[in-house]
């Protein structure tokens, strides 16, 4: 039988709507976690040793399947982190921002199957939510103030799951402090921006603003703000961008092939993809 609604399931139906290859299923109090079938448990990516090495084996093969070509080791990690980070960073951030709640999840409460686009959540033993929110009466809720204390409380969130799972990663990724804390940052920004344009233009117009308050440039351990700005085409149509803190690394493997928010790519050639993109 599915389990009864938490503060957070319509959050989740309404991510898994808007991106049907990541569905989120919220465990029953007791219910083990899922393993096998290409379940990866974060606590054991955390621990790294075997767990991760598995984990990372699945990237290799995927770049030289999909490219031809094996890539570096310290690449292969980092494409590692970006697919499991971005998606476990919605897991907090969409029910902040659909629903002004924010769960608390440490490594231990998030399972992970990537090749099926599942994540299975344990109900969260806290999570802070604003007055007046009916969610306020429930067991384990923390009202906090205002929207800049729910805020602290999204960066205390994100910070909490991901330390140890950056701790695990940086070795192999020959990154560490403020290198791996700056992909932090941009997978926080681009997995909910990515997710608000889904939901439509008043959404992710609302989600550059509520990003810009939540990541303003001065908030560690995060590196960098937001980054949002907006070129014009040549048409004069604005085109929205933004800064990336970090580099994911996918030009070692395909040099000619650089994203739009990339720190290696220019004003021009990013016009030049997001006209292409819009155009398309």
């Amino acid at each position: 039988m599915p389990a009864a609604a938490s503060p957070f399931t319509a959050a989740y139906d309404r991510l898994h709507a808007a991106v049907p290859a990541l569905a989120v299923t919220e465990l029953s109090p007791g219910e083990p976690a899922p393993r096998g079938a290409g379940w990866t448990g974060a606590a054991g990516l955390a621990a790294g040793g075997a767990t991760l090495d598995s984990f990372l084996a699945w990237d290799d093969a995927q770049v030289v399947r999909d490219h031809g070509r094996p890539a570096r080791p310290d690449v292969v990690a980092s494409f590692g982190l970006h697919r499991y980070a971005w998606a476990a960073c919605l897991l907090i951030t969409v029910p902040w921002f659909l629903d002004r709640r924010v769960p608390r999840l440490p490594v231990t409460h998030v399972s992970y199957d990537r090749t099926g686009g599942r994540m299975a959540v344990r109900r969260p033993e806290s999570f802070a939510c604003l007055p007046g929110d009916p969610a306020a009466a429930l067991p384990g809720a923390v009202v906090v103030p205002d929207e800049e204390a729910l805020r602290a409380e999204v960066r205390a969130a994100v910070a909490e799951h991901l330390e140890p799972v950056l701790a695990a990663f940086g070795p192999r990724m020959r990154r560490r402090g403020r290198a791996l804390w700056g992909m932090a940052t941009d997978e926080v920004v681009e997995g909910l921006w990515y997710v608000a344009r889904l939901l439509g233009e008043p959404e992710a117009a609302r989600a550059v603003r509520e990003l810009e308050l939540l990541l303003p440039g001065a908030t560690r351990p995060y590196a960098g703000s937001a980054g949002f700005r907006e070129l014009t085409g040549p048409d004069g149509a604005p085109l929205p961008t933004r800064d990336r803190a970090s580099c994911c690394m996918f030009y070692t493997v395909r040099p000619e092939d650089t994203c739009a928010t990339c720190p290696r790519t220019c004003d021009s050639d990013r016009i030049a993809k997001l006209t292409a993109a819009a155009a398309a």
